[in-house]
């Protein structure tokens, strides 16, 4: 089982390259007994987004006026 130290890098981790399917795994199993963890990951996935949106030039909430 992952520490919460362990998960929140391969949460980074999975930004820059596919994870195995060992480290999906335990990732996924940390993150349904972790919120916090779960919680980072969202966060993770939000700021992503927010990053793709800006490079494309649109607005974070979706609205292109």
């Amino acid at each position: 089982m992952l520490n919460c130290r362990q998960a929140t890098q391969l949460c980074s981790e999975e930004r820059d390259r596919p994870l195995s399917l060992r480290e999906r795994v335990a990732l996924r199993l940390h993150t349904l007994i972790c919120d916090s963890c779960a919680n980072f990951r969202r966060q993770m996935d939000f700021l992503a987004l927010a990053a793709r949106r800006f490079r494309e030039g649109r607005r974070p909430d979706g609205d292109d006026e």
